[in-house]
């Protein structure tokens, strides 16, 4: 009995540590059935795969077996617990183990604080984390990954320095997380300075600390950077290389994207999904229709990869970007697989682009069939309609939002200036140098005008008159943010901003003025991908 016990234990213990969670829990529940004895290390791994899983009813099981059998008091199998349910989404049940524990230690604060941020309740792991009387590293690690997960990566940065202030010295995964939380925002100069405490500190061979320097320069802007440190990693995987194959097609640099990904399969490393997912981003990004055709087809035939949705809105975006709209309509209709809101919103989108009116009522209506969640899909068709002059559709549409309760998501726009990360909204007045910002910006726009600059005030939906549409597009967050860089930055340096939303075809063209008239070069990362503005042009040919 003692030996098939031991079997078992080892057979559950081997498939959590390799990840195969369903066969464990199959395996424990039948160990169970079976009458052989439950440990507590055995208890723990069920709970843990469990929760990887999330599989709660088995999870409630485990509960169950943990107060029949005695173990309720186990400060370890309670903490495991307490995991189990924050990965399967129930903080109740979370808060409700944590407030029963007779005995709380430092790693299970830890792990509470970990489930607060994992269910956004970010202000709440805050309090506890300052509450807290003893800390170790992994405090700062659950609350540094936390708020950069929740995107306050500027919070992050504040606790990263908070924590090296406390005297903590940060490890890999500190490094990981706010290299991450610098990438997020585009802080090239915190990035910078986290760089160089990777190489004082020995972390560079860390695999996952070169791809999250990787990640980061390509997110701040500077390609050219990601791929000198990834030409200096000892050793790459398939993350390493997806993460330049992405930035490439996030700048549209589509021909480095195909080098990169044909020189990975040189090396003898196997794309997976991501990978594909990034170089059909390219491809759709540079006009590369063929070539997307190729990769598509590769990743079914070469690799016995099963395309996502996500693949085929890369492919009809590829398509539809191309001007192909008719054979993007008819590609959608021989898909295997449903198409979903994001795939019709990327239809649409080049229809408005392509101004095929037609076509772009026919995929408005079945976007509005699926019901979509994202606000950005009703904004574009209502700024479709608007452009087209059919205001009844654009109060329909603006009814649809209001009953389903889709509301539109605030605009901002960052940036990094002197180690300060600065943040606008729309309108904005909130800056200490609000003043002067607005009297700069002024000026700028007077002057903007003198070279051709006349406002874009389409997608401007308000019943309201001409000169007050002026004014609204005048203070857009992006415009705030550029003014700000060049009041402050010196002349001839690059300005790079970060939109959470794509950024609006009115700041599209005055940003591309502004980059001729004062010799800038600005780059505009917005949600769909990076603006290169230059000389009075922009890297995305006016479609995006």
């Amino acid at each position: 009995m003692f030996q098939r016990n031991l079997q078992h234990a080892t057979r559950i213990n081997y498939l959590v540590n390799q990840s195969v969670n369903r066969e464990a829990i199959i395996h424990f529940l039948e160990h169970h059935k079976n009458g052989f004895q439950i440990t507590d290390f055995l208890l723990s791994k069920f709970t843990k795969a469990c929760g990887h899983a999330t599989a709660i009813d088995e999870g409630k099981q485990a509960h169950c077996l943990l107060l029949k059998l005695g173990f309720g008091s186990d400060t370890v199998l309670a903490t495991s617990l307490l995991n189990m349910y924050s990965k399967c989404g129930k903080i109740q049940e979370t808060c409700h183990v944590f407030e029963e524990m007779p005995m709380r230690d430092v790693i299970t604060i830890n792990n509470m604080i970990s489930a607060l941020f994992r269910s956004h309740l970010s202000s709440d792991g805050e309090t506890m984390f300052d509450n807290m009387l003893k800390r170790d590293v992994a405090s700062w690690n659950c609350i540094i990954s936390g708020l950069t997960q929740n995107l306050e990566c500027k919070k992050a940065l504040f606790y990263f320095q908070r924590m090296r202030l406390e005297g903590f010295e940060p490890d890999v995964m500190t490094m990981v997380s706010i290299l991450s939380a610098c990438a997020n925002i585009a802080a090239l100069i915190n990035g910078k300075q986290v760089h160089e405490l990777v190489i004082k500190y020995g972390f560079e061979p860390y695999l996952p600390i070169g791809n999250a320097i990787i990640d980061m320069y390509a997110k701040c802007g500077y390609m050219g950077n990601a791929y000198k440190c990834f030409k200096t990693m000892a050793v790459k995987n398939v993350i390493s290389w997806t993460s330049l194959i992405v930035g490439y097609g996030k700048h549209g640099q589509g021909a480095e994207a195909m080098n990169a990904f044909f020189e990975m399969e040189n090396n003898g490393i196997v794309p997976n999904k991501i990978t594909f997912l990034g170089i059909l981003y390219a491809c759709s990004h540079a006009g590369l229709v063929d070539k997307g055709w190729r990769i598509f087809n590769s990743m079914v035939d070469k690799y016995s990869i099963t395309p996502t949705i996500e693949h085929y809105t890369c492919m009809v975006d590829i398509l539809a970007r191309s001007g192909r709209l008719q054979k993007a309509f008819d590609f959608i209709r021989k898909m295997p697989v449903k198409p979903d809101a994001k795939l019709w919103t990327a239809l649409l989108s080049s229809c408005c682009a392509h101004k095929n009116t037609e076509l772009a009522k026919v995929v408005g209506e079945k976007l509005l069939e699926l019901k979509p969640e994202e606000p950005g899909a009703y904004m574009l068709l209502s700024n479709f309609y608007g452009l087209v002059g059919e205001l009844e559709n654009v109060a329909k549409v603006r009814k649809l939002m209001l009953n389903r309760g889709i509301r539109k998501e605030k605009a901002w726009t960052s940036i990094e200036i002197n180690k300060n990360v600065h943040r606008f909204e729309s309108g904005d007045t909130s800056h200490p140098l609000c003043k002067d910002i607005y009297s700069y910006l002024k000026n700028l726009v007077a002057r903007l005008k003198e070279i051709g600059y006349v406002p874009n005030t389409s997608m401007v939906m308000q019943n309201v008159d001409e000169k007050s549409k002026e004014e609204i597009v005048f203070g857009h967050s992006e415009k705030l943010a550029i003014a700000l860089a060049l009041m402050s930055t010196r002349k001839g340096s690059r300005i790079v901003i970060v939109k959470n939303l794509r950024i609006c075809v009115d700041c599209h063209n005055a940003t591309a003025l502004i980059s001729k008239m004062e010799g800038r070069e600005i780059i505009a990362r917005d949600s769909s991908r990076f603006h290169h503005f230059k000389d009075g042009v922009c890297s995305c040919r006016g479609h995006w």
